[in-house]
């Protein structure tokens, strides 16, 4: 995420009373982890890590029943942090999400979407032009879309799911 709200990270890394020296260190200790032969993969790499989730639910995606698994994420408290995994246990999708029940921010204009304050599905649904787009990383989501008085063409970027920044469309 600092690759685009370097200015939040920090923000967020005071609220956690944190420095970027902290957050190298944890970063490299995580990418230890994930590339050692010997850590789980799957769904069991994020309950090692994470623990037990906060809850567990069905979902539906087209044609696959998969479960959600959502952590809390104490930065953001209406936040989860949300897993689904696929029958087998494989993990196919990992961001953030509103938590349920939480009806989030009221989205008016592409162009004035709140940093850090939306996730994909919020914008997905608050905008009926909305196209979901390939991500340029493992980690990244975009949505294409339209506002609607103008007609002009943007790019909502997401990094875990939340929104980053939104760029005019390319023609």
């Amino acid at each position: 995420m600092a690759d685009h709200r370097p200015e939040l990270v920090d923000d967020a890394l005071r609220t956690l009373g944190v420095g970027h020296t902290e957050l190298r260190e944890a970063h490299k200790r995580w990418q230890a982890r994930v590339h050692s032969r010997t850590f789980p993969r799957g769904e069991m790499r994020y309950l090692t890590s994470l623990g037990r989730p906060e809850s567990v639910e069905r979902r539906q995606v087209g044609d696959l029943a998969c479960r959600a698994l959502l952590w809390p994420v104490p930065l953001w408290p209406t936040l989860r942090f949300e897993i689904l995994v696929a029958p087998g246990g494989a993990v196919w999708n990992e961001w953030l999400v509103r938590q349920p029940g939480d009806p989030g921010p009221r989205l008016d204009f592409p162009g004035q979407l709140p940093p850090w304050g939306c996730t994909v599905e919020e914008v997905l649904r608050a905008f009926p032009s909305a196209v979901p787009m390939v991500g340029d990383a493992p980690t990244r989501a975009r949505v294409g879309l339209t506002d609607s008085g103008s007609g002009q063409g943007f790019v909502a970027h997401f990094t875990w799911g939340l929104f980053q920044y939104v760029a005019p469309r390319p023609s």
